[in-house]
């Protein structure tokens, strides 16, 4: 799997992400009118391609105007569209232009390596939906977990994930780890924060420190990495906007490309 190309996220930002990687207008102003997709809905893919940006559709509590109900749909579909865009420049991976949102009970998970998951201080799964995460992460599938912030929020993933692999310990990803030279070098854990937390306090909550932890199966092999107290795909969806901080979205892409090449190759 040939995936090398030329330059890198920084210099694609810097220069064309304003004309190529703008897929759907950011809001304008006033409040949101997110409406979450019905995932029973969501047609599979069209087309047959090397990798699938793969979001899963999972159950969570509900809570204010729509988004915490349906917090697995959270900046969805720009961000997954947006990052696409730039993937698909800085790599030679075969991979599907759209969003692919599947729910955790559909047999059509295990078709993708490859599975991204946010907002999970809200998850809420159901028994059919860990027996399908666990079944799809011990058959081999690769799982993203990002944007969940402070104490409350991991407590609640913690006893989630405690549900599906039971037994199985979460622990500090170093430096050293392979995900982190995959494809680039990551030397350094940058706190992405949402968009327009710049210029000062960049946490939310009491998620003060960004962490990369993860979770192994027998053999060694990543199978969770936990992207906790940051927020990659805010980065990944309001990067085209001229006052978005280069060194949080690149950051945010190459931490992505180094998850799904892992993903892909291991």
């Amino acid at each position: 799997m040939d995936v090398s190309a030329p330059g890198g996220p920084d210099a694609f930002l810097a220069s064309e992400s304003a004309s190529s990687a703008t897929v759907l207008a950011p809001a304008s102003t006033g409040s949101p009118t997110f409406v979450a997709p019905d995932p029973m809905q969501i047609p599979p893919p069209p087309e047959w391609h090397e990798f699938y940006f793969t979001r899963a559709a999972y159950s969570s509590y509900g809570r204010g105007w729509g988004r915490r109900g349906n917090s697995w749909a959270t900046d969805y579909p720009k961000s997954d569209r947006q990052f696409l865009t730039v993937l698909q420049r800085l790599t030679n991976l075969d991979a599907f232009s759209y969003e692919n949102a599947v729910l955790l009970t559909d047999e059509r998970i295990r078709r993708y390596p490859f599975l991204y998951a946010l907002e999970v201080g809200y998850m809420s799964l159901s028994p059919e939906e860990v027996e399908g995460l666990r079944e799809y992460l011990m058959a081999g599938g690769f799982l993203v977990i990002d944007d969940f912030w402070g104490t409350q929020e991991w407590l609640n993933f913690e006893y989630q994930m405690g549900l599906v692999l039971p037994n199985r310990p979460i622990v500090d990803l170093e430096l050293e780890h392979p995900v982190f030279s995959t494809f680039y070098d990551i030397d350094e854990i940058l706190q992405v924060p949402a968009y327009g937390r710049w210029g000062g306090r960049t946490s939310e909550r009491d998620g003060y420190v960004p962490h990369v932890k993860g979770i192994h199966d027998d053999d060694g092999r990543l199978m969770v990495i936990i992207n906790w107290n940051t927020d990659l795909g805010d980065a990944w969806e309001w990067a085209e906007q001229p006052d978005y901080p280069l060194p949080y979205s690149t950051f945010a892409f190459r931490m992505g490309v180094n998850m799904i090449i892992y993903a892909m190759s291991h």
